[in-house]
Parts: C-alpha cells; sequence; structure tokens
C-alpha cells in the first residue's frame, strides 16, 4: 500500500528537480570544488545515491558529499535525532532565501525541489541532477539550527 505512494512521490521529484534545474536560483554556480570526501560513483548508466544524517548535534553528516554533475543524485536522508530537521540544497544566496522563509513560516519545515523537511526517525529522498560542476551547501534551517553550523560542502565534480 505504501508503495505506490513511495513511487508516486520519487516520480514527483524527479519531475519538480528536472523543472528546476533550467534557470533556477538555486542551481550551483560555476566554481572548483575543494578536495575531501570520496567521490560518488559518476557512472551515467547507474543512479547516485548517498546516505546522509542529519542529528540532534546540529550536524549533516557527512560534512562533505561529492557527487556527479549531470546524472541523478539521490540523497538518502535519514534524521537520527529527536527533533525536526530538514535537507535543503542551495549556494549562499538560496541558503540565505531559505532561511528568511523559513522564518517567515514561524519554522515549520516543508518539501520543495531542493529541500525535505524530516521528522525525527523518518528516512526521506531528495533527487536532484545538478547541471555542472561547482560547490553549494546543504543546510537545515529549522529556527537556530544553520546558524549554529548545521550544513554540509556538495562539491559537485564533472
Amino acid at each position: 500500500m505504501h508503495r505506490p505512494v513511495a513511487l508516486l512521490g520519487l516520480a514527483l521529484s524527479l519531475w519538480l528537480a528536472a523543472c528546476s534545474a533550467g534557470g533556477s536560483p538555486t542551481a550551483p554556480p560555476a566554481s572548483a570544488p575543494g578536495a575531501s570526501a570520496p567521490a560518488a560513483s559518476p557512472s551515467p548508466s547507474a543512479a547516485t545515491r548517498i546516505e546522509v544524517r542529519l542529528t540532534d548535534a546540529l550536524t549533516i553528516e557527512p560534512a562533505t558529499i561529492r557527487v556527479p554533475a549531470g546524472v541523478p543524485v539521490t540523497f538518502v536522508v535519514t534524521n537520527v535525532g529527536r527533533v525536526d530537521h530538514e535537507f535543503f540544497l542551495g549556494d549562499e544566496a538560496a541558503q540565505a532565501e531559505h532561511e528568511r522563509e523559513m522564518q517567515s513560516m514561524g519554522g515549520m519545515t516543508h518539501d520543495e525541489p531542493m529541500g525535505i523537511g524530516v521528522a525525527p526517525g523518518v528516512t526521506k529522498e531528495l533527487t536532484v541532477t545538478f547541471p555542472a560542476a561547482g560547490t553549494i551547501l546543504a543546510g537545515c534551517h529549522v529556527a537556530g539550527h544553520y546558524a549554529a553550523g548545521m550544513k554540509a560542502t556538495v562539491e559537485i565534480v564533472p
């Protein structure tokens, strides 16, 4: 019974990610990625899956994530804590805009093409295709979390 809903959600995520890729303010800037965590397999024939943990210590693990450009990347995001968290992707400007949006909504998490709210103990998926190499951020904008450092670097490699 839950499988059709999950498949519908995945299809919707893929559609939204595809629609948001062109001209989106959250598209990554073209900047040289730095060195760190091992790169995900850039094979265009296979989907790339990245396991991510959100913690009540206000961390996103891993702190640096390397993903390939031009292929779908599915972030499998688990909230291992006891409070709500979110996983939002975007450059500094997109993160600042999302922070303002979250504050205006009273900190209520929600799902959108570049981010998901994740309740305690829940695992959700977010699939995005990054059009070009660059560096962006993943952040949690539940009240006070981002300011306390709940963010990770996402390096998009060619």
